[in-house]
């Protein structure tokens, strides 16, 4: 499984605002320089996030992004499970066809997989990939 780079954007995002002083914020284009990461692709994502109450946004003067919420509060999986189009990691998980469906054991395989990769991403916050040593994203 490979997450999309939308969700990799998103996740040093939202990295880069929980290492920031809380209550401070950062502009699109300030994180867009700090994060390599093209300033149209942020923009999308910033606006993704902010309509799941995972970043706030505001405009003029003292405008920016910050997070939500504590750093603390915010679960890996939730952000995978806002940008992440889908978690079909076959076809026959999305609905299509397969000739080996009626005797194949792959797809609860692979939903086992899933639900565990999601427990666990679901185990580390924000706080802990943005300050900790052993939860290194970046």
């Amino acid at each position: 499984m490979r997450l999309t780079q939308f969700t990799d954007f998103a996740l040093r995002l939202l990295v880069e605002l929980a290492r920031e002083t809380p209550g401070k914020r950062i502009t699109i284009a300030d994180a867009s320089r700090r994060l390599d990461i093209p300033l149209n692709h942020l923009t999308k994502i910033a606006h993704r996030l902010a309509k799941a109450n995972l970043l706030k946004t505001s405009r003029g003067r003292s405008g920016g992004l910050a997070l939500s919420r504590s750093a603390e509060s915010i679960t890996v999986g939730q952000v995978v499970r806002v940008t992440e189009p889908d978690f079909a990691l076959v076809g026959c998980m999305a609905g299509q066809d397969c000739s080996l469906a009626p005797g194949c054991g792959l797809a609860p395989v692979l939903d086992t997989a899933l639900r565990t990769f999601l427990r666990v991403t679901d185990q580390a916050t924000l706080a802990d990939i943005a300050h900790s040593p052993t939860h290194r994203y970046c």
